[in-house]
């Protein structure tokens, strides 16, 4: 059976979730309390509704309960944020992820239960600055605060070589989950798989592990 998804917030970040669970044929439930908002984005949403998400008679009523997962996208609204995201935990939603706007917003979210704090431009910094000090680093997904995922260009220095020479989990502690070549994606390659200059290393594992394999070996 197909994750049902809420969206409470249609402000930017929260608007363009429910644009994008659309485009990707998603069932998403959309609520705001402003009325021009769930107009807006009526269009896309499978339901979207007019109400108060503090209001739990209301948030029962169009069926809150029957969610998979919610995401509160109302990142400078810091108390609403923090009562709805308890409220939602407190109907049973087994995942909540939510907006914050900053760094104490976070920690409450992160105390009060939410499986997940969003931090968009605070994400998106972090993913620039590794691209912008590395030539080598095409992505960078935060997981924790001590492991990664990166996506890392090969060079000319490991050209033809496979992942069993490399032996990047005994020499670096991290391993190399997945390959890009030309626009495919390999999952999970072989000890045996060859990497050429130009491919997409997908690496995860430990923060300083990941940067000693890209100054070391890469």
């Amino acid at each position: 059976m197909n994750k049902q998804f809420a969206v409470i917030g249609l402000g930017r970040f929260g608007g363009s979730l429910v644009e994008e669970f659309s485009a990707l044929g998603i069932d998403v439930l959309a609520i705001d309390k402003n009325k021009e908002r769930v107009e807006k984005y009526e269009k896309y949403a499978t339901m979207a509704v007019h109400l108060d998400a503090l209001n739990e008679m209301r948030l029962k009523e169009v069926g809150i309960k029957n969610m998979d997962h919610a995401i509160v996208s109302l990142g400078n609204d810091i108390e609403r944020s923090v009562l709805i995201t308890l409220l939602l935990k407190d109907l049973g939603i087994s995942q909540v992820w939510a907006k914050a706007a900053n760094s104490y917003h976070r920690k409450v979210l992160e105390k009060i239960g939410a499986d997940r704090v969003i931090q968009p431009e605070r994400d998106m910094a972090k993913r620039i600055a590794h691209h912008v000090i590395s030539d080598k680093v095409i992505d960078y997904i935060e997981l924790s605060e001590k492991h990664s995922i990166v996506e890392i260009l090969a060079s000319t220095k490991i050209h033809k070589r496979t992942l069993s020479e490399l032996d990047v989990r005994s020499k670096y502690g991290c391993n190399i989950i997945g390959l890009q070549r030309e626009g495919d994606i390999i999952v999970s390659p072989s000890a045996e798989e060859v990497i050429y200059s130009g491919d997409i290393l997908i690496v995860i594992g430990e923060n300083n592990n990941i940067h000693r394999f890209e100054n070391g070996a890469v």
